[in-house]
């Protein structure tokens, strides 16, 4: 084992303690061959301080487009050129059939995405409406994804029953900038503690590979580190046609699984979800990624990609004898 995965098992098995910003920018300089023996301090690590069980949820695009912010990766923006068309936010029906598709196919939470800066009265009151309406008919856990929230539009939620709020930070805060000039990285960051000040679990994390530096990559590690959220998604970059990142290669696998295990010996005991582009940057070593340190997936389609088969998912976990962790179930 090298110098600093010895450091790394040291202070995480035997002292009980974080490793060191230091020490983590050493685990994303080491070599590709030493790569595996990484993996398997992460997946150790994972078993230890998270279990066994994976989480398992599926996500909807509630409303898709025509978002007036310029997140130089998504395609939803209507400010960039792309083949997404705005469409309205969906029936509440529509919306729970997707969830009882979703709780059938494995899912045990189901998540609301909505393509805003932020939600309206109007938004507000048809996302309200949709919460209760899969809480009563589902046995799915409801989380949401709105973006940038007032406190009274924060506390609505948790009073409806969302039981976590997604807000990714997406980037490092020095790196941000250069993705995202609508509205500022400490904007998100001031959601984010409002989700935790009022009680909802926060998932907030983001997407490696739109151009940042091993080095921002682990200061993000440690920003979220500092912020704390309950789950932590980690999307690679699936660059999207008349974006500005539409050109941005993809990352390596063996990059890709070195961000996984990474994030996994910061953050010891969080969710860690596989999320967006995790089928084209691994491809073949997406069960690689789960032994990696993942704890949780999203299964089925994203917001505007496609993803594999839920079917596949779950044999792949199966393969592994990865338990999939259940429901608590709407209350």
């Amino acid at each position: 084992m090298s110098d600093v995965l010895q450091r790394c098992y040291e202070a995480l098995f035997e002292r009980d303690e974080q490793i060191t910003h230091d020490d983590a920018l050493a685990l994303a300089g080491l070599p590709d061959e030493q790569v595996p023996e990484l993996i398997a301090l992460s997946h150790r690590v994972r078993l230890r301080f998270a279990g066994p069980e994976v989480e398992v949820e599926s996500i909807l695009s509630a409303k898709t487009g025509g978002c007036p912010e310029d997140c130089h990766f998504c395609s939803q923006s209507g400010r960039f050129e792309t083949t997404v068309r705005p469409e309205p936010f969906l029936p509440t029906d529509q919306i729970v059939e997707a969830a009882r598709r979703s709780e059938l196919e494995g899912a045990t939470e189901f998540c609301i995405v909505l393509a805003v800066r932020g939600p309206d009265d109007h938004i507000m009151e048809r996302t309200l409406d949709a919460v209760a309406a899969i809480r009563a008919n589902t046995q799915m856990q409801v989380a949401c994804s709105l973006g940038i929230l007032t406190r009274d539009q924060a506390e609505a939620l948790q009073n409806a029953g969302v039981h976590r709020y997604n807000h990714n930070l997406e980037t490092a805060r020095a790196f941000f900038p250069k993705v995202c000039t609508t509205h500022t990285w400490e904007e998100r960051y001031e959601t984010c503690l409002l989700v935790k000040d009022l009680g909802m679990e926060l998932c907030s994390g983001g997407i490696m590979g739109m151009g940042e530096t091993p080095e921002q990559r682990v200061d993000f590690a440690f920003e979220l580190r500092e912020l704390g959220p309950a789950e932590i998604p980690l999307n690679f970059l699936n660059p999207r046609p008349g974006t500005p990142l539409q050109d941005r290669p993809l990352l390596s696998p063996l990059e890709a699984l070195r961000c996984i295990a990474l994030f996994r010996l910061v953050h010891p005991s969080a969710i860690i979800r596989y999320a967006g582009g995790r089928e084209v940057t691994l491809r073949e070593l997406q069960a690689t990624g789960m032994l990696a340190g993942v704890n949780a997936i999203i299964i089925g389609n994203y917001l505007t990609t496609l993803g594999r088969t839920p079917s596949d998912d779950l044999r792949m976990l199966a393969d592994l004898q990865m338990p999939v962790k259940p429901g608590a179930g709407a209350r």
